[in-house]
C-alpha cells in the first residue's frame, strides 16, 4: 500500500483541521480528489501513505454496504473472537480501562495529548486493542486457516519489502527474518513483530506519542532470545554545548520528509528539531553531538568540519548538509 501513489491527506496543510471534525472514508478522499498522483502506481515506494488505506476503507464500505468499522467488526474481530478490539469511528465513548493519550512534554515530562476525531484515521489508525488480542492476530495470521492461502500470500507479500501493513527484512541483530509493524498517532504508538525462525511475538502498545516502541520491542526481543541490549545513557548538555549544535539542514528526496529543511534551535534550556511546516520534536542528550529524538526516537548527530563547525546532520540513516 505504499506503492499507490496518491498524495497524502497528511501532508496537506490543513490535515490538523481535518482530525477536529467527523469524518468518513468518502470525506478523506474527497481531501485528496483531484489532486495529482505522485508516482505511476507501483513504480515507487514511499514511506507513509495514509490516504491509500482511507481508499482502502472506502472500498470496503463499497462492496459490503456496511460502514468500515461494522464490515471490520463483523469480517474481522467477531470470527477471530477479538473481543477487546474495535474501530473508533467516533461512536465509542466509554469503554473501561480505556488509556488516556499523552505526549511528551521538554525532555522528560508529559502533558496529555490533544484530542482528535478517530474517524479521521479511518483505515490507517482508528483501530484500538489489547496486547493479548495483538498477538491473537498475529497467531491467526500466520498460524491459522484464518485466511485462504492466497489471501495470506497478499497481505504478507513483500516483494518490495512492505505488504499490507507489515514490513519484512532480515533482520540483522538477531540474523533472522522478522515481520514488524510500527505507527504512532496523537497520544498513542505501537509496535509489533513477529520472527517465524524462533516464532517470537513481541508486540508494545503505548499511551505516549513516541516512537520508543521499536527500540523498546527489540530490546525485549533480545532478552527473550538471550542476547544482550543496548541501555539509555542520557547525559546535561550545558547550553553552551547545546548552542554549537545550532543550525540549519537540508535533506534530499528520500529522506521522511522529501527535499525536507529542518532546524535544531534552542528552546528554554533544551535543543529541539523543528520540521516543515511548524511541527518540533525535543532533542535528548546522549553525549557532545549526539542526541535521540523524544517523538520519533530516531538518533541524530552533528558532523563538523576541522573548525568545529556543524557541516551536516545525520538523521537515522539520512543525512542533511548545512545551509549557512
Amino acid at each position: 500500500m505504499q506503492r499507490s501513489g496518491l498524495p497524502d491527506i497528511n501532508g496537506l496543510p490543513d490535515y490538523d483541521e481535518v482530525l477536529q471534525h467527523h469524518q468518513t472514508p468518502a470525506s478523506l478522499i474527497a481531501k485528496i480528489q483531484g489532486k495529482p498522483i505522485l508516482f505511476e502506481p507501483g513504480s515507487k515506494y514511499l514511506h507513509e501513505e495514509h490516504s491509500a488505506y482511507n481508499l482502502l476503507a472506502l472500498i470496503v464500505e463499497k462492496e459490503t454496504g456496511l460502514p468500515f468499522a461494522k464490515a471490520v467488526e463483523q469480517s474481522v474481530f467477531r470470527p477471530t473472537v477479538l473481543n477487546h478490539s474495535g474501530l473508533d469511528d467516533d461512536s465509542v465513548y466509554s469503554i473501561p480501562q480505556m488509556a488516556e493519550g499523552y505526549k511528551p512534554e521538554g525532555a522528560y515530562g508529559l502533558k496529555p495529548a490533544q484530542a482528535i476525531h478517530w474517524s479521521a484515521k479511518t483505515g490507517n489508525g482508528s483501530a484500538y486493542t489489547t496486547v493479548s488480542d495483538a498477538a491473537r492476530w498475529v497467531d491467526m495470521l500466520f498460524f491459522s486457516g484464518f485466511l485462504s492461502p492466497a489471501s495470506r500470500d497478499l497481505v504478507l507479500d513483500t516483494s518490495s519489502r512492505v505488504g499490507y501493513g507489515w514490513f519484512r527484512g532480515h533482520n540483522k541483530r538477531f540474523g533472522e527474518p522478522a515481520y514488524y509493524m510500527n505507527g504512532r498517532a496523537p497520544g498513542f504508538a505501537s509496535f509489533v513483530l513477529y520472527m517465524p525462525g524462533p516464532k517470537l511475538t513481541v508486540i508494545v502498545l503505548s499511551n505516549i506519542y513516541s516512537s520508543s516502541t521499536t527500540t523498546i520491542g527489540y530490546d525485549l526481543a533480545a532478552l527473550s532470545l538471550g542476547q544482550r541490549y543496548q541501555s539509555l545513557h542520557t547525559r546535561k548538555i550545558g547550553l553552551a554545548g547545546l548552542k554549537r549544535c545550532v543550525g540549519t539542514f537540508h535533506f534530499g528526496p528520500d529522506f521522511y520528509q522529501a527535499n525536507a529543511t529542518v532546524s535544531l534551535v534552542l528552546r528554554g534550556e533544551g535543543l529541539v528539531m523543528r520540521w516543515p511546516p511548524g511541527d518540533s520534536s525535543v532533542l535528548i542528550p546522549l553525549g557532545n553531538d549526539r542526541f535521540v529524538d523524544r517523538s520519533y526516537w530516531t538518533e541524530v548527530k552533528v558532523e563538523r568540519d576541522p573548525s568545529e563547525n556543524p557541516v551536516a546532520l545525520i538523521y537515522d540513516q539520512f543525512r542533511g548538509t548545512v545551509i549557512h
